[in-house]
């Protein structure tokens, strides 16, 4: 670029190029200078020695004090030095107007992905009467502990399991593996474990009941950590989106109970052979699962998932590195400091995340299947006195209906009712969203502990001081919508108080501390169970 500098001389200027020079991209430094033909007012009063600005020192003096004085453009001028970058954003639409998603395409991808999450464990325990009914139904087993607290050994080593998969795969991120590469071998892994359970199914294990149990719990075991690597990548992958596409994931889970709660109801009303619904609910967890490794390979080729991953993590992929034993430690202490300063960041949402199904999880399954229905005293027309329900008849009960609709339809429903809730009214905010979950605490155990709870037909410590069918099944109902809007709260909200290049880490961490709910759920249910009632042992 050249310019004229009109005070008796003219000179040429040009912009430097800041990689070159190594001085600020709006310096002028001048190139050239060539005495002015026109004489100025000056040189005519000076005469001749004096007619070209001065003497030659002046004159080199003069150009030494314009090269090393950098000259300021005007800021219009910037457009005329654009760099590689700067045009390649240009390309890309990086102006804070995302492309659109279209057809909602990453919403439903993630929300297919929510599905796939939990539809292993929901399979594993629609299947109850095929595990303790068909296959551990033995003359050697038909007493066996492994066979009367089967879903108790299958929820504490599943959600173990879980929490602590979730915990290594949160805090060991390092070397350049990604998130995504995780999700596509855990998928395969759960896809292969499914495939095993339907051949065992085909296997006459009535003469081993023992080694069937083992071989159920090692995959169970399996299967829910190749499901806790699949729900933490999966978040932190969403984090760096928007907040509904977090609420996808959770959307996808309730949807998956509810699905499920669907074909167990159908299942009761066919009444089909436990073997054969058994084999009819892998095979779906398969076909779902399948579904979800498609839907893997299809996020990273939608512009609108573009878009945010560049916008977070730059143009450049992510290089693996090669590490030593020593580098392990040494990156599993800076992730650790790293994920120290995400949790003081987003410590409210995580306790609010873990509360929420913690609280969940000690009332739903193990406490709310084990409310009966409540029977009051009649009197027969020959003067005897008999004991009737109130609400439904009996038979309605001792079929299953009264459990598979009001405690797993009923939450998995009023859960993705309370997600979806969420996408269009969000209150309380971040920092004040744990005061409704403590509250929620304090009022939702103490009534369920109230109603008509009957563990195993023990005896009670204490009279039931809430005898009425629909204040259970409102709680019951208050507890899920609350239990999927709060939880959707807060997994929305922690990836969003923390910088953009940390979100995933945030999302992962919150993923965790809802495993960690799960778990401390499972477990405290048999707590309060051993609270209100007499049994002496398990």
């Amino acid at each position: 670029m050249t310019s004229t500098f009109h005070h008796d001389t003219s000179a040429n200027y040009s912009v430097n190029n800041s990689e070159q020079s190594g001085q600020d991209e709006n310096t002028v430094k001048l190139l050239s200078y060539t005495p002015s033909s026109d004489k100025s007012p000056v040189s005519k009063r000076n005469g001749t020695a004096h007619s070209e600005m001065g003497s030659p020192d002046e004159k080199k003096k003069f150009i030494d004090t314009i090269n090393t004085t950098p000259v300021k453009l005007d800021p219009g001028f910037d457009s005329l030095d654009r760099t590689v970058e700067f045009t390649n954003l240009e390309k890309q639409h990086i102006d804070d107007h995302p492309p659109p998603d279209r057809y909602r395409m990453v919403f439903f991808i993630f929300l297919i992905h929510g599905i796939g999450i939990l539809m292993p464990w929901n399979m594993f325990i629609t299947a109850k009467k095929y595990f303790e009914d068909y296959k551990l139904n033995t003359p050697t087993s038909q007493d066996a502990s492994y066979r009367t607290e089967f879903m108790f050994y299958l929820g504490i080593v599943s959600q173990v399991s879980n929490a602590v998969i979730s915990c290594v795969n949160t805090f060991f991120q390092f070397g350049g593996q990604q998130s995504t590469r995780r999700i596509a071998i855990a998928l395969f892994m759960m896809v292969i474990i499914f495939i095993f359970t339907v051949i065992l199914a085909m296997v006459n294990t009535s003469s081993i009941p023992f080694y069937f149990f083992c071989l159920t719990m090692a995959s169970a075991s399996l299967m829910n950590c190749c499901a806790g690597v699949y729900q933490n990548s999966t978040f932190g992958l969403a984090a760096i989106l928007p907040m509904k596409y977090t609420n996808a994931i959770v959307l996808g889970t309730n949807l998956s109970g509810v699905f499920t709660s669907v074909i167990n109801i159908l299942s009761i009303a066919g009444a089909p052979d436990p073997k054969t619904s058994a084999v009819y609910y892998f095979i779906v967890a398969i076909v779902v699962l399948l579904v979800a490794f498609d839907c893997y390979f299809l996020l990273p080729l939608t512009k609108y998932y573009q878009y945010f991953l560049k916008s977070v993590h730059g143009s450049e992929p992510v290089e693996e590195k090669k590490m030593r034993c020593g580098d392990y430690l040494n990156a599993f202490l800076e992730s650790c400091k790293t994920y120290w300063i995400v949790i003081k960041k987003i410590k409210l949402q995580l306790f609010g995340v873990w509360l929420t199904f913690c609280v969940s999880l000690i009332l739903f399954p193990a406490i709310q299947s084990n409310v009966a229905m409540i029977k009051e005293p009649f009197t027969n027309d020959n003067g005897t006195e008999v004991y009737r329900t109130v609400l439904f008849n009996e038979e309605f009960e001792k079929k299953g209906y009264w459990v598979s609709i009001f405690t797993f339809l009923s939450f998995n429903l009023f859960a993705f009712l309370g997600n979806l809730t969420s996408e269009y009214i969000r209150w309380p905010g971040p920092k004040r969203v744990w005061i409704p979950i403590v509250l929620r605490a304090l009022v939702l155990i103490p009534i369920y502990v109230f109603c008509n709870y009957q563990p195993f037909g023990v005896e009670r410590r204490f009279p039931v001081l809430i005898p009425n069918d629909i204040v259970f099944i409102l709680a019951g109902i208050i507890m899920a919508f609350t239990s999927g809007y709060y939880s959707s709260l807060t997994m929305m909200y922690g990836p969003k108080e923390v910088e953009p290049a940390m979100m995933g880490k945030a999302g992962m961490m919150m993923a965790f501390f809802l495993v960690l709910g799960i778990t401390s759920g499972v477990n405290l249910s048999l707590v309060l169970q051993r609270l209100v009632t007499t049994q002496p042992d398990l």
